[in-house]
């Protein structure tokens, strides 16, 4: 071992660098991925003993062209359905540089010592395991470790070293972009069973640091036993829907008013599932929001009073009455939208879905180029991704291939000069086999160019006298959402000094796929005197981070 590379133990999990060109990954930051001279990467050594290539499912010392997967086999690409809740796959993780890497000593006991019987042994074995956990690195102090940027506009640091899971990249980047983080740069890698996930992220001055944490750690597997890998497994498990509950408000009517209440409960980590709006003649507006508690506590009464002052420090005079109360499933059934759009709203926001054509809206991330490449490796396939940067734009590539039931073993991401964004992803499907068929190489990467170009569905239109302007965000099979798209949609509105008439929030099936569908009638005493393009261009802008 000493002779063929390196030895680091991290925490929780053992790296064993050999001696390449690039120590720390399968790239060189200068030649890129293109680099023909590819190199095995690091191999992982988690403390069990048990070893495994990081971009490779072969174990250490097998011949690698026993994997490599003939241009004739026909495997199937998967297509959109619910990923297995296996525990041997995630969106993956990064092997961390010599420098970058936090070195522990593991002590052997020594000679002479006492010995102990199997009784004393028993009595005394959670006390063993937890100064092993303890040792090793996976108490959840240590699963996220976030270093601050110690100077103004350098990139914040996030770190996750954790077992893997289904989906763990997507669940990250949808914290992430909830706390309102950009991420500059990202590097992810997996050997299947244990992970290994670094952020450079551009932060806000009010970002609230520990509570990031807090949630990051909360989407993170655990480990029971410091003995061996013992695979989180609750998620083979259906969790239990959270409670929903009704807040209703009745307020006087003002411009920004509902951006305003949505930012509140957004900072609250209220999540809001539905939302209707109407305003009356007499110029009061009641507000009916569909909420569920990130933190579990609204039918407490100090979490209650808690979102009552809070609302009532922004509303002031103009809240009239404030009331929360929990909601069974009769309630929240009758509250649920048709599943089904009207065919004219259809053909307004989804005309792109019907068609194989990618969409020439100008409001679009151009220069979108998305190639494959089975030649780099006898058991990935290599997906190279270059396009505009926008808000969650790694999210967006971590849930289409979560809902395809792709599996990362080794990513990396970065932003060049010019907002330009590069991507290059080991990939294989969840058979543990590379994409070889040509058709269905193109049906990913068709897929992935549409979420790029327009992740969201943006259109202002017509209804009667009315308008009303119509967003779509896609819905994860997980039954998650994109965040904040409420909160970006009532704040563009706010700045473009427009009121709202009424709003509603409501799922729906488009084709194969669930959406969620936000419809604001806009005030047209106001709105009139803005161009509908305008309006539409300044909406869009935001949810894509480019205002």
């Amino acid at each position: 071992m000493a002779n063929n590379g390196r030895v680091y133990i991290s925490r929780s999990v053992v790296f064993v660098e050999k001696i390449f060109p690039s120590a720390c990954g399968l790239f060189d930051d200068k030649k890129g991925a293109s680099n023909s001279s590819f190199q095995s990467p690091p191999v992982l050594v988690h403390p069990s003993g048990a070893t495994g290539e990081v971009t490779n499912s072969l174990s250490v010392g097998q011949n690698a062209s026993e994997t490599v997967v003939s241009e004739q086999e026909h495997e199937p690409l998967p297509t959109p359905q619910s990923s297995p809740q296996s525990s041997h796959n995630t969106e993956g993780s990064e092997v961390p540089s010599a420098a970058t890497t936090e070195a522990v000593h593991l002590e052997s006991p020594q000679e002479g010592a006492p010995q102990t019987n199997d009784s004393q042994r028993a009595n005394s074995s959670e006390h063993v395991i937890a100064l092993r956990n303890k040792d090793m690195g996976i108490l959840h102090d240590d699963v996220v470790i976030i270093r601050q940027a110690e100077k103004e506009g350098e990139p914040s640091v996030i770190t996750v070293n954790c077992p893997d899971k289904t989906g763990l990249g997507c669940d990250l980047c949808r914290i992430l972009l909830f706390f309102g983080l950009n991420i500059v740069r990202g590097d992810v890698s997996t050997d299947g069973k244990w992970c290994y996930i670094v952020f450079w992220v551009v932060c806000k001055a009010t970002t609230r640091w520990e509570l990031l944490k807090k949630r990051l750690v909360g989407a993170c597997p655990s480990c029971s036993s410091a003995f061996g890998i013992s695979y989180y497994r609750s998620e083979l498990q259906s969790p239990r829907p959270p409670d929903v509950f009704l807040l209703k408000l009745c307020c006087y009517d003002r411009k920004g008013l509902l951006h305003d209440m949505t930012e509140v409960l957004c900072s609250l980590e209220l999540n809001i599932k539905k939302v209707k709006v109407s305003t009356t003649p007499n110029g009061t507006v009641m507000d009916l929001f569909f909420i569920t508690d990130t933190r579990e506590l609204l039918h407490t009464k100090n979490r209650q009073e808690e979102t009552y002052k809070a609302l009532e420090d922004v509303m002031q005079d103009a809240m009239i009455s404030f009331n929360i109360e929990k909601v069974g499933p009769e309630i929240t059934a009758c509250s649920q939208a048709s599943p089904f759009l009207p065919p004219a709203i259809t053909e307004d926001i989804f005309n792109i879905e019907t068609s194989n054509e990618l969409p020439s809206v100008s409001l679009t991330s151009n220069n979108i180029c998305v190639t494959m490449d089975n030649s780099l490796s006898p058991a990935h396939t290599l997906v190279q991704i270059i396009c505009q940067d926008h808000k969650g734009l790694l999210y967006d590539i971590m849930r289409t291939l979560k809902d395809y039931n792709i599996q990362i073993s080794y990513g990396r991401y970065y932003i060049k000069q010019g907002q330009k964004c590069e991507i290059d992803l080991f990939i294989m499907q969840a058979d543990g086999k590379k994409i070889v068929d040509p058709s269905k190489q193109s049906a990913l990467s068709l897929r992935l160019k549409m979420e790029l170009l327009q992740p969201l569905r943006v259109a202002v239109v017509s209804r009667g006298p009315d308008t009303e302007l119509l967003v779509a965000n896609p819905v994860e099979l997980s039954s998650k959402g994109r965040p904040l798209v409420f909160y970006d949609i009532t704040l563009s509105l706010k700045m473009l000094n427009t009121c709202i008439f009424s709003a509603e929030i409501g799922r729906h099936m488009i084709g194969d796929r669930e959406w969620e569908v936000y419809r604001v009638l806009l005030d047209e005493g106001v709105t009139s005197s803005i161009p509908r393009l305008k309006v539409k261009e300044e909406v869009w802008k935001r949810l894509m981070g480019w205002e």
